[in-house]
Formats: C-alpha cells, structure tokens, sequence
C-alpha cells in the first residue's frame, strides 16, 4: 500500500501508544505477582512470616486511637452522641417483695422484663454483629457516624481507596491462588496409592493452602498452647463465629472436615479434598439420620492413623460475644475431646456471619474488604467422659471450659433458635419464675 492509506493502516496496527501501554500492563502484572510470590505465597508454603501483618496491625491500632480521640472531642464540641445504649429509664420502681398491698406499680417490672426481652433479650442479639466501643473506620461498623471534621473524613476516604483499590484485589488474588492450588494437588494426590508418602504429601498441600488462604484475609493469628493440639484418632471441637474458623484452624494443623455434600464450586472442592485426605461429606439424606452419622464418626475416630475430626457442636455461628447450647451427637461417640476456644477481635473486622442477612459471596467479600482479621485460638487440654456422667452433661462442662478460656458468655439456649421458635419446655422455666416470684410477695403480704 502506498500514500496516505497505507500510512493510516500502519498507525492502526502499529501504534506506538498501544505498545507503550501494552508494555506497563505486563510490567505491572509482572511486578504484582512477583510481590505475591516472594512476599505471601512462599513464605505461607514455608509457614514462616516477615512480620509485615504484626506492624500491620500495630500502625491500624495507632490510627484508630487518633481517630476514637477526634471522634469524642467533636461528639462532645457538636453536643451529640455517636454511640446511643440502651437505656432502662430513669424511673425508679418499688420492691414486690416489700410491698404491703397491691398497686398499678407492681406491674412495671414485668412490663420492663417484657420489654426488654423484646428489644434487647440475650438470645437474639447473639444473632446481630457485635456492637464496638470505638469506631475503626469503616461505615457498617457505625451507622450513627456524621461529620466532625475534614481530617477525619479525608482519613476514612483514603481507608476507602486503600482496602477497596490495594487490599481487595490482593485478597481476590490470593484466594483463588489458595482454592485453585487446592483443588489441583488434591485431585493429583488422589491418584497416589494409599500410605504414608500420600498422607504426608496431602497434610503439606492442605496446610500450605490453608496458609494463603488465611493470608487472602491478612488474619493474624495467635496459637496458645501448641501442646495440646487435637491428635490423631480424637474429636477436636469448638465454638463456631464463621466459615472462616475452618480456615484459621487448619492452616495450623490438619482435620478432616465433616459436613454436607454441596453442589458447584463447593462440590468441586468437597470431591478434590477428599482424594487426599479421608474427610466425612454427607449427603442430606443421611444427615437427617443421627445414628448413621454416629457410625461413621465412631469408624473414623476407631482408627488412631486418621485425622482429628474438626466439628462445631453449636450446628449455627454465634457473634463470638458467646456459647450456646452444644449438639450431644459430637459426645455420644466416647473419644477424646480437644477443646478449642476462638476469639476474634471485632476492632479490624467483624468475623460473624450472618447466614440470614448475607449470602457467602457477599460475606467473603465483606470479609476481604475490611482492615484484617485478628483472632486468638486456645488449645485446651483434652478432655474425657467421666463414669456416669451422660452425653449433655459432657457437652456443657465442655462448653462451659471454651467460654471461660476465650472469655465468651456461656449460654444453655440453642443456637437453632435462630431459625426456629423457642421450645414449650423454655417458656414453663420463664413461667414458673415469675410464679414463684408472685407467690412469695403475696405470702410475704399474708404474714404481715
């Protein structure tokens, strides 16, 4: 081509702007995975850290602290609250019990009682996220938050660009590197015969994995007490805030899951990790079934080379402000427990899920959005059924034993509440309560 159409053609198929721009995206490509290789990848496959994630988290506790300290110096320049408890009211009421003759007074307490079971009861609000002391900066954290100052408005909008602009596409990035690395090793491991070199080739391949995945969350984890990690042929429990707790786990150890058989991408995964490593999928059928389930737990645990069992004995997560009622099924099978306890600090992100509120997508995302994920794990000493004592009564000194050591309310009502009612036998305690209570002012009345 000659003249002005082949110089049109050539700027067309050859522009240099193009290749400019071509150039700085494989650069920038190329320079972000080699920082994810040497910065987060290697080290997860190696377990070993560089401590970025600890001065992490010590710069976000600076910056919320200057923030907190803007916050209720303009709260209190502006004559508004940010933070608005409950309150019970200023009204003052008479003791039933010292009453000499009846009043329209003598019911409020029970009017109160009713109210407040209403709006603020101990059960249903262990369903809600947590509520903070002190806002850390990001806006589902505080709803009540107006504007104070410029300074920290600009500090929440450059929060903004850093976790959704930086932060998040890491996250995204490691975490498909965790699952797809996932799914690949397991199924090549589910061709090897079984034996030790299998077993050991899948215990690397889950931790290592595991290990990014945590770092797809930036969690920063401290363990308490390696020595009593849950061994082979046990049953490890523990109390159960979210689906990451899986996740924060075994990326210190190995389990073998236990849960239902799921279909796409879940399903995908529950097939590949069972190549590998004897995990216990359920179908929803058999589920329904206790006794089934309890034979095959009793099967698993009878053989002392297999992996500790991981279960939540809740059956539903709870905002990780307490324990609720443990399902007896984990107990009736007669191994040894190994107690978990796990505490989340709210301050860089709210861990619970909310499975009524937020489909998983969205909760990941939330997850991967926010500053990090901090926690602590305890490991508790093992512990045993004692001679005469039944499968509920174990559960519940279990139970009792994560509580006191994570620093959780211990709570006998089931966590089933969540989606269900509350049971006849639980409202006759109530009833029965305030019947006692009735009585005694009326003989207290009858003596005088």
């Amino acid at each position: 081509l000659e003249g002005n159409d082949g110089m049109e053609l050539a700027l067309k198929y050859f522009n240099p702007f193009d290749n400019l721009l071509c150039i700085l995206l494989g650069i920038s490509f190329t320079v972000w995975f080699t920082l994810l290789l040497v910065f987060i990848i290697v080290p997860a496959i190696f377990g070993v850290s560089f401590g970025i994630r600890q001065l992490y988290m010590k710069t976000l506790l600076k910056i919320f602290e200057w923030a907190t300290h803007r916050i209720e110096r303009g709260a209190k320049d502006n004559n508004h609250l940010l933070y608005k408890p409950y309150s019970n009211g200023d009204g003052s009421n008479r003791d039933l019990d010292h009453a000499s003759e009846f009043e329209m007074s003598d019911i409020f307490y029970f009017c109160r009682q009713g109210v407040e079971s209403i709006m603020d009861d101990e059960v249903t609000k262990r369903f809600s996220a947590e509520e903070l002391e002190s806002w850390n900066l990001l806006t589902r954290s505080n709803y009540n938050f107006q504007h104070i100052s410029l300074r920290l408005t600009v500090l929440w909008g450059l929060g903004v660009v850093i976790r959704y602009g930086f932060l998040l596409p890491l996250r995204v990035t490691l975490a498909f590197t965790g699952v797809g690395l996932l799914v690949v090793l397991t199924s090549i491991i589910g061709f090897l015969p079984n034996g030790r070199m299998k077993n050991f080739l899948s215990e690397q391949v889950h931790l290592m994995c595991y290990r990014i995945c945590v770092r797809a969350l930036t969690a920063i984890i401290t363990y308490h007490d390696s020595e009593n990690k849950p061994k082979n042929g046990g049953i490890c429990v523990a109390n159960h805030t979210s689906p990451i707790d899986v996740i924060i786990l075994a990326s210190d150890g190995c389990y073998a899951m236990v849960g239902q058989i799921h279909g796409g991408l879940m399903g995908v995964i529950q097939k590949s990790m069972v190549k590998a490593c004897p995990h216990i999928w359920f179908e929803r059928s058999e589920v329904k079934d206790r006794h089934l389930v309890a034979k095959r737990l009793s099967d698993h645990v009878e053989d002392k080379t297999k992996l500790p069992i991981l279960i939540f004995p809740e059956g539903t997560c709870i905002n990780n402000t307490s324990v609720m009622m443990f399902k007896k099924g984990s107990f009736e099978i007669g191994s040894t427990v190994y107690p978990v306890a796990i505490k989340y600090d709210p301050r860089f992100g709210d861990a619970f899920w909310n499975s009524s509120q937020f489909g998983m997508v969205n909760y990941l995302l939330r997850m991967m959005s926010s500053w990090a994920i901090v926690c602590s794990v305890w490991y508790l000493p093992p512990m045993t059924r004692e001679e005469g004592e039944d499968a509920v009564q174990f559960a519940n000194r279990v139970k009792a034993a994560i509580a006191r050591q994570g620093g959780l309310v211990d709570l006998l009502w089931d966590g089933g509440l969540k989606r269900g009612k509350v049971k006849d036998t639980f409202k006759e305690e109530q009833q029965k309560l305030y019947s006692k209570m009735l009585v005694g002012t009326q003989e207290d009345r009858s003596r005088s």
